[in-house]
């Protein structure tokens, strides 16, 4: 008998082993010389493991004349960072696209989240073992699949894009029913050992690559053929934290662009630095050969976003209307050139 998601969920550990790492109690505004960042699974990532491997943002921190201590916390799914940082438990959030409209949205006029930088460019897939699914138009009760929050995460709003695409935009949600919240890693491996009902994941790299070395697993959808390359993991944070403390989020900002040019630059020691400070059981050619995808791109600079806050406005997912990109992202001192 095949095991129901319940059974699933606690054999492979959720709940509170989603957080890896301490997330700090709800407190006052941070002083100078203080940051908490939460970060989630995989290669989208990458550039947090640099900075944090490099101590790069004590490094402009102390540019500046100051000492800066950095905190790290690990979750799963937009809505579990969403909550961490507006409860004040973290001060940068790093989570998909569709959570950083979602929070945009709601907090405008109060805390005036927005996005801070991008983490790059990246192809996610939605990936299945039912040999009977080939595109979202096959997908039915017997399926489900794994994302990181049910209809907040990027994973989601991609769906429910194709969604409209295939249905029109008043069905956008007719494949919600069909997800689990699940973590990447664990995803992975319940699709991969078979016995549950999960069959298949949205996910992201190294995991998708790691279901499609199986033959039994296959990609039904490609985020590249939705938006075009895009970014669809960003690090946002709320105005406040910018405003009263300018030169530890002025080091943030410097030492997430250093870490850019390292990742797209030297794609080796960027694998290294992954594995090293994710302790990931991954082949380290393969990791290199996956990273250098020249699909995939290390920036800072958003790309492609937009269509997706136009679209999540026209079903009523969000209440505003950004005039462009540049309205849900900061604009600093040398303010970033995207979409």
């Amino acid at each position: 008998m095949r095991k129901s998601i319940s059974r699933l969920a606690a054999s492979i550990g959720l709940g509170a082993s989603l957080v890896i790492g301490s997330l700090v109690a709800p407190a006052a505004a941070q002083a100078e010389g203080k940051i908490r960042i939460a970060e989630q699974f995989g290669i989208v990532y990458l550039l947090l493991n640099v900075v944090r491997d490099q101590h790069l943002i004590e490094k402009h921190g102390k540019a500046q004349g100051i000492d800066i201590d950095v905190e790290w916390a690990q979750l799963s799914g937009g809505s579990a960072i969403n909550d961490a940082l507006l409860s004040g438990s973290v001060d940068i959030a790093g989570a998909g696209v569709g959570p950083l409209l979602t929070v945009w949205d709601r907090t405008r006029g109060r805390q005036n989240v927005k996005a801070v930088a991008s983490l790059g460019n990246f192809p996610y897939y939605l990936v299945s073992s039912n040999p009977a699914v080939k595109t979202i138009a096959d997908l039915s009760d017997k399926d489900r699949i794994a994302v990181p929050a049910v209809g907040v995460s990027v994973q989601s709003r991609l769906l429910q894009y194709a969604a409209a695409q295939q249905w029109g935009d008043e069905q956008y949600n007719r494949l919600d029913k069909y997800t689990l919240a699940v973590p990447h890693p664990d995803a992975t491996a319940a699709l991969l050992a078979g016995g549950t009902e999960l069959n298949g994941h949205f996910s992201n790299p190294p995991f998708q690559d790691q279901a499609l070395a199986n033959k039994n697993v296959h990609i039904v959808l490609d985020s590249y053929d939705l938006l075009g390359p895009n970014s669809p993991t960003l690090l946002f944070a709320t105005e406040k934290f910018r405003k009263d403390n300018p030169k530890t989020y002025r080091a943030f900002v410097d030492a997430i662009a250093e870490a850019a040019t390292f990742a797209q630059n030297d794609k080796a020691a960027a694998a290294d630095t992954y594995i090293r400070v994710t302790n990931a059981k991954i082949d380290r050619a393969s990791l290199i050969k996956l990273i250098d995808n020249p699909r995939y791109e290390f920036t800072v600079t958003p790309k492609n976003t937009y269509k997706l806050a136009e679209f999540l406005y026209r079903v009523g997912a969000i209440k505003h209307k950004p005039a462009s990109w540049k309205d849900y992202f900061f604009q600093d001192e040398h303010p970033l050139q995207g979409s």
